[in-house]
């Protein structure tokens, strides 16, 4: 008979204990041990190696300068968008997960990226949650004529695994990591030992076999991805897929990548016919009307620059304490920036309540985008507009002075791609990093100096 042990592990935090708690003693969640019973003799999926004898066995280090460099020639995944979020296409042997929101389009990506990769090179699609049929009919859907995809609908792990090696596919793609199951295991797919198990076997076969592999990647009510901790830890890259299920828009990040730039955005729309890459996305967040209250920033995400509208609203507050409300912007950057005008431009902000949002719904986090929405406040303030085809990028600092931010050039260069005529930066050697007599270049020092040259009138 086989022995069987039994441990005790926490679902929130993966956590093993040789005893029940009530409560996790690493996270502190209630009622998330488990038992979960393991078998000393279970069989794995294990490449095959010739143990040495320790006396015969010679240094395996080496120095790194005789290391040889390998070339690594990337497979496409037929959007430009998802290459560029990849770095540059599918790295063989690596392990991307990707992890979003019920309902965002994973499964839409991936099976257009699939029926696109394998055009060319062996690529089979596994369905832990669908069954094939399921899944042909959304294939339909994108209106493929032919594809050499392959289709298996399994959720054993064992049977995954012998596929795998048996078919050696250049591309798999497992949807979802969470709905696969290996017997050895006495716990509920989903749970933190499947997952662990199921995707180290996954990445054993895939560096033996060079195969690139896919995983999709379910997320919690927080937003966070489902799962031990360790497999983000164990994947090269993870991507995150970002979006309003009630906006067309679809946003793909890359929040790690050992084979690229990390922050890496690519933008798609989603239509009747699946997704359709945005190879402009700049025009998505961009309002061709003029109104008080907006101002254009251009906020770089990983290193693609993209212009988006600020939209500010201030109002004669009716509470003892006026109203602070952001969408799309730190909390905590509005107030800093409400005090820093209100302390050196003599402003009396503290009446009137403010709102704040990104057009578009995008969220930006980086400090470029401080002068801008100092000016869409003050245009609301002001009950004016800021002049057609103006752009500020800056940072503001606690004393009203205007900091340089990074990858000026590319902003810049962006600018002038689509056209816009006046760029309002920190006073450095702006006007050096770019070669268009068409843009007018102002610099600043200060706040107040950046809005008063802008705006035309005294503040």
């Amino acid at each position: 008979m086989k022995r069987t042990s039994t441990i005790y592990i926490c679902q929130s935090c993966g956590a093993e204990t040789a005893q029940f708690f009530g409560k996790c003693s690493s996270c502190g969640a209630w009622n998330s041990i488990i038992e979960e019973k393991i078998y000393s003799s279970k069989e794995k999926y294990r490449s095959k190696s010739i143990i040495e004898s320790q006396t015969k066995i010679k240094c395996r280090s080496e120095p790194i300068s005789s290391i040889k460099a390998n070339t690594v020639s990337r497979l496409s995944s037929g959007y430009k968008e998802f290459d560029r979020v990849l770095g540059g296409g599918l790295v063989p042997g690596s392990l991307v997960l990707i992890g979003g929101d019920p309902g965002i389009g994973k499964s839409t990506l991936l099976l257009q990226a699939a029926t696109e990769i394998a055009l060319k090179h062996s690529t089979i699609y596994i369905s832990a949650e669908e069954s094939a049929s399921q899944v042909q009919m959304r294939w339909r859907r994108l209106e493929k004529i032919e594809s050499n995809l392959h289709i298996l609908s399994e959720t054993n792990c064992e049977i995954v695994l012998e596929e795998l090696e048996r078919f050696n596919p250049s591309v798999a793609i497992i949807d979802s990591i969470q709905a696969l199951q290996d017997h050895t295991i006495s716990s509920t797919p989903g749970s933190i030992s499947q997952v662990k198990e199921c995707a180290a076997s996954l990445q054993q076969i895939a560096k033996t076999k060079n195969i690139a592999l896919l995983i999709v990647g379910h997320v919690t009510k927080e937003g966070m991805l489902a799962g031990p901790k360790v497999l983000e830890h164990l994947v090269d890259t993870v991507l995150t897929f970002e979006g309003d299920r009630f906006a067309s828009h679809r946003l793909l990040r890359a929040v790690k990548n050992r084979f690229g730039a990390t922050n890496e955005l690519g933008v798609f729309e989603m239509q009747d016919k699946g997704l359709a890459e945005v190879l402009n996305p700049s025009e998505l967040f961009l309002n061709t009307e003029l109104a008080s209250g907006v101002a254009t920033i251009v906020a770089c995400e990983g290193t693609r620059p993209l212009a988006i509208d600020i939209q500010a609203l201030l109002n004669q507050t009716t509470y003892a304490s006026p109203r602070r409300t952001a969408t799309g912007i730190e909390n905590n950057r509005l107030h800093q920036i409400l005090a820093v005008i209100e302390k050196h431009m003599n402003l009396v902000l503290s009446r009137f309540d403010c709102y704040l949002a990104v057009a578009g719904g995008l969220e930006v986090d980086e400090p470029a985008a401080d002068l801008g929405i100092a000016a869409a406040i003050i245009s609301s303030y002001k009950n004016c507009k800021l002049p057609a085809g103006t752009v500020l990028i800056g940072e503001i600092g606690l004393g009203g002075q205007l900091r340089t931010v990074g990858q000026m050039s590319l902003r810049l260069h962006e600018v002038a791609r689509l056209g816009f005529k006046r760029v309002v930066i920190p006073k450095t050697m702006g006007k050096e990093k770019i070669n268009n007599q068409d843009i007018e270049i102002i610099e600043a020092t200060t706040v107040s100096e950046a809005l008063t040259s802008v705006l035309g009138i005294d503040i």
